[in-house]
C-alpha cells in the first residue's frame, strides 16, 4: 500500500506508544483516524483530546460506521500484543482489510527518506531521543519515530521540514527487518523475547540481519564488544573508535569529553544520569557529526535534553525525598538504573518498588534479576504484569524474591505497597518497571511532596 493512497486509518492496539506515533502521524497527514484499546490511560486520554476517537468494548459495535465498509483507501494497523481472538481484529479480518503491523507501516513511510535506525534490547528509547533532539536544536530538523514520550517535545512522534526520519528499530516479532536504514545504531544485543527467539543466538542472528539491511553506503555504529562485523564502535571509558572519557559527576550532573579519530569535544554536560546514557549520547553524537552538524552546537543541545518519560525521570527532587522512575525491565537495564542512582546518592538507603514484566521473562531471567535487586537496601516486588501473555504454572514474583540477598524484601500489591510508602516515607525512591506501575506514581508523588 502506498502511504499516498492511505485515507482512513485504524489503529488495533491504539494505546501503546508505538501505535499511538502512528495515530498523529496520520492524523497531521490529514487522515480520517480512530482506533481501539483495552483500556484508557493518560495517553489515550491524549489523542482523545487530539480529536482522534478511541474506544475500549471490544466489539464490532464499537467500529465507527464509516469503518464497518472495506475501501481501498483504508488501512488497518494491529499490534501483535493484540490476542488473536479480538473481536474487532477478526472483524477487519474476515472482511479483507488491508491490514499491516506497527513494523510494516514504518516501513512504508521511511521508504525514500533518509533513516535512522535505532536497535538493540535496552537503549534504544534514550538515544533515538538524543538524536532528534541534537536535530531539532541545532536547526537540522528531522521527523522521528519514538518509543517514549520526549520531555522536550512531550510527544513520541515529531514532524520535520526535511527528508530526514529517526526511527527506533524494535526487534520484539523482528520487527526491525521490514526498515532498510541509511544509518543503524546498535546498542546492545542482552538476551530477551526468548519467547519468540528461543535463545541469544538467534536474537543476534536477527540483528547482523537487520546491519545487513543498511542501505548501499550505508553507516553502522554499535557499541563496542557487540557480535556485529563492520561499522564504527562507541563506549564510555572504554577504548573503542568512539569514546566518552573524563567521565565525572559534578554538582549532580555528569559531564564527559567526546573522542573520535577526528576530533575531541570538552566539558559536554548531560541531563541524563549514569555510564549507559552517557554511551547513548556518544552515538548521538557521532550520526550528528556524520550528517555534518557543527560540533560547537552538540553540548549546548545535550546540555537541554530533558529526557524521556519513564526513563530516570526525576518525580520528586527537593530537600527531603527523591523519588525516581523509570522503565527498566530486563536485569541489564535495572542494573544500569541502580547503579546510576548509587553513584548520585551515594551513602542514601534506597528503596525500590519493582513490577516484573511478563511470565516468559521473569522465568528465564529470574536469576539475572535477583542479582541485580540485591544491590537495593530495601526491595518491594509486585505480581508479575502479564501483558500479552497467560499465566505460567509456577512462575510468579515469588521466582525473584526467593533468591534476592536482601534482608529488607517483601512481595506486596500495588495499594499495600502505596501504603508501607506513605508510612516510612523513603529519602530516596524508585520505581521500575514496564507494566502498569506507572499508575502509583501520582500517589507516591502526593505522599513524598507533601511529607
Amino acid at each position: 500500500m502506498e502511504l499516498e493512497n492511505i485515507q482512513r486509518v485504524y489503529l488495533v492496539g491504539i494505546g501503546g506508544i508505538g501505535m499511538s506515533g502512528l495515530a498523529r502521524y496520520f492524523k497531521k497527514r490529514g487522515c480520517v483516524v480512530c482506533g481501539y484499546d483495552k483500556t484508557g490511560t493518560p495517553l489515550t486520554d491524549m489523542l482523545r483530546n487530539e480529536g482522534i476517537p478511541v474506544v475500549f468494548l471490544d466489539d464490532e459495535d464499537s467500529i465507527k460506521v464509516s469503518f464497518l465498509e472495506n475501501d481501498p483507501t483504508t488501512l488497518v494497523i494491529y499490534t501483535p500484543a493484540i490476542p488473536s481472538n479480538s473481536r474487532i481484529l477478526n472483524y477487519f479480518q474476515n472482511r479483507g482489510f488491508t491490514m499491516k503491523k506497527r513494523s510494516e507501516v514504518l516501513g512504508i513511510i521511511s521508504k525514500g527518506m533518509y533513516t535512522i535506525a535505532v536497535a538493540g534490547t535496552h537503549g534504544k528509547t534514550t538515544t533515538s531521543s538524543i538524536i532528534a533532539h541534537i536535530l531539532k536544536h541545532t536547526g537540522y530538523d528531522c521527523s522521528a519515530f519514538l518509543g517514549g514520550i520526549s520531555s522536550n517535545y512531550n510527544s513520541n512522534v515529531l514532524f520535520g521540514e526535511n527528508n530526514t526520519l529517526v526511527v527506533e528499530a524494535d526487534e520484539y516479532d523482528r520487527s526491525f527487518l521490514t526498515l532498510h536504514p541509511d544509518i543503524a545504531i546498535v546498542t546492545s544485543m542482552d538476551a530477551d523475547h526468548l519467547d519468540i527467539y528461543g535463545d541469544q543466538s538467534h536474537l543476534v542472528e536477527s540483528f547482523k540481519q537487520f546491519t545487513s539491511q543498511l542501505k548501499e553506503g550505508g553507516r553502522l555504529i554499535h557499541k563496542e564488544g557487540l557480535d556485529l562485523s563492520g561499522g564504527k564502535t562507541y563506549s564510555a571509558n572504554i577504548v573503542a573508535d568512539i569514546q566518552a572519557v573524563n567521565v565525572r559527576i559534578q554538582d549532580g550532573s555528569f559531564y564527559f569529553d567526546f573522542k573520535n579519530a577526528n576530533l575531541i569535544i570538552e566539558d559536554i554536560q548531560l541531563g541524563l544520569p549514569g555510564l549507559h546514557n552517557i554511551e547513548n549520547a556518544v552515538a548521538a553524537i557521532e550520526v550528528a557529526l556524520h550528517l555534518g552538524i557543527d560540533p560547537e552546537k552538540i553540548p549546548s543541545a545535550l546540555a537541554s535534553f530533558q529526557g524521556v518519560k519513564r526513563r530516570f525521570e526525576y518525580v520528586v527532587k527537593n530537600i527531603n525525598h527523591t523519588y525516581i522512575d523509570d522503565y527498566a525491565h530486563h536485569p541489564e537495564e535495572l542494573r544500569a538504573c541502580i547503579n546510576a542512582v548509587k553513584s548520585l546518592y551515594p551513602g542514601k538507603k534506597l528503596t525500590a518498588i519493582f513490577q516484573p514484566h511478563l511470565f516468559t521473562r521473569t522465568r528465564d531471567f529470574a536469576d539475572g534479576f535477583a542479582e541485580v535487586l540485591s544491590l537495593v537496601d530495601d526491595l518491594i516486588l509486585l505480581d508479575i504484569y502479564p501483558a500479552r501473555e497467560l499465566p505460567i504454572e509456577g512462575v510468579t514474583s515469588s521466582m525473584i524474591l526467593d533468591k534476592v540477598n536482601n534482608e529488607s524484601k517483601q512481595n506486596l500489591t500495588k495499594q499495600d505497597a502505596v501504603e508501607y510508602i506513605r508510612k516510612n516515607k523513603p529519602e530516596l525512591l524508585l520505581t521500575v518497571g514496564a507494566g502498569d506501575i506507572d499508575t502509583l506514581i501520582e500517589s507516591l508523588k502526593t505522599i513524598l511532596q507533601d511529607a
